[in-house]
């Protein structure tokens, strides 16, 4: 598509230390935002500290040591970002941005203020929406902006967890490990695989405070196995990740595992909720959980790897970020709310309420000030 307009894409992803000395303040970066741990700053600053520490130790010596003492995180999204702009053509520039290691929302917005585009669209590499994901970047840029003074129209893609482009890559990346997987399992004699679909976990009490993130996962998963389109095909959604001793959403993935050897099924694994691979999906799924599930006598174990820079994926997206030229405000990619009215902490249900009077009323889609 070619416009006369310049539009900065700016991708939103986690984000990773790049270097052994960079976990620990990594870590701590990301347990001072308030939307992951909501408790006055100066108790969120001695516990980001305390879990920096103790958690750091562990994974500088064990996770990311696996990985290079780094994440590859920065790498696959910058890898998506040259997709997209790719696919986008003049007009648009796509600008990678995370949200506890570098690059940062202040650096970037810099970068931006300098571009002078006409329009930003601000997408995030999170499918589903949660206040602990996509509203805390939003948060982060608005700090931002607001610091560098910049006043360019904006649109937000709140979420994505029912598009058509995201629902039919996934379907076919976990169709065609599946189909090798069932053959697999009906030489060695046993049952059909069941396809777990593995989420980041999330405390319950985040949930109960009405944050759609379990329904939008639940949904993805539901749509994936549908479009996969197997007749009768065995399939759960579980929830990986834990950390700390708060009830959190489950099944647990380490649970779905156990009940898999119980039934003495293989399982297909798919991070439903990452589009990028990461430390959770190349070290806790394809390692720890590849070595649960032989440890307990599950079958078989295969990983799906995340839709990453596939084809349709990255065309889903191209499509979400034409469809915003010259559309300000918050919205999914249906351009509407997607969430059941119960959940009060749904992007659109409250508009987008930023620190410093920042408001983006649904009715209306346009921002002020």
């Amino acid at each position: 598509m070619n416009t006369e307009k310049q539009i900065a894409v700016v991708l939103f992803n986690l984000g990773g230390p790049d270097s052994r000395e960079t976990i620990k303040p990594f870590l701590t970066n990301f347990f001072m935002d308030k939307n992951i741990i909501p408790l006055p700053r100066p108790l969120r600053w001695m516990i980001a500290k305390w879990i920096a520490f103790s958690r750091g130790r562990k994974q500088a010596g064990d996770s990311y040591a696996r990985l290079g003492n780094k994440s590859p995180l920065l790498g696959n999204t910058n890898a998506q970002a040259h997709a997209l702009e790719q696919l986008l053509g003049p007009g648009f520039k796509v600008y990678v941005c995370m949200r506890y290691w570098h690059p940062m929302a202040e650096a970037v917005a810099a970068r931006v203020k300098s571009d002078n585009p006409d329009q930003i669209i601000l997408l995030p590499l999170y499918p589903q929406f949660s206040t602990t994901t996509t509203w805390s970047s939003f948060e982060a840029w608005h700090e931002a902006t607001k610091a560098q003074e910049m006043d360019i129209p904006t649109s937000f893609v709140c979420c994505y967890p029912s598009n058509a482009g995201f629902i039919n890559a996934s379907a076919a990346l976990v169709k065609r490990y599946y189909t090798g997987a069932r053959v697999d399992a009906e030489s060695a004699g046993h049952k059909p695989p069941r396809v777990l679909f593995s989420a980041h976990g999330l405390p319950e009490d985040i949930i109960k405070k009405g944050d759609p993130y379990q329904w939008q996962c639940e949904k993805t998963a539901s749509l994936i196995a549908r479009a996969m389109q197997v007749p009768d095909m065995d399939w759960q959604i579980c929830y990986q990740s834990r950390v700390g001793p708060k009830k959190w959403i489950g099944p647990s993935t380490d649970e779905a595992l156990h009940k898999a050897a119980e039934d003495k099924v293989p399982v297909v694994i798919y991070p439903h909720a990452f589009v990028s691979e990461h430390v959770e999906t190349l070290v806790e799924i394809e390692e720890e959980y590849r070595e649960l599930a032989h440890k307990i006598g599950v079958p078989a174990f295969t990983r799906v790897p995340t839709v990453s820079t596939d084809e349709t994926f990255i065309g889903a997206l191209a499509a979400m970020v034409r469809s915003r030229v010259g559309i300000n405000g918050v919205a999914s990619d249906l351009m509407a709310r997607v969430c059941p009215s119960g959940f009060t902490r749904c992007c659109m249900a409250q508009g987008l309420h930023l620190e410093g009077g920042r408001h983006c009323d649904v009715k209306s889609p346009q921002i002020t000030i």
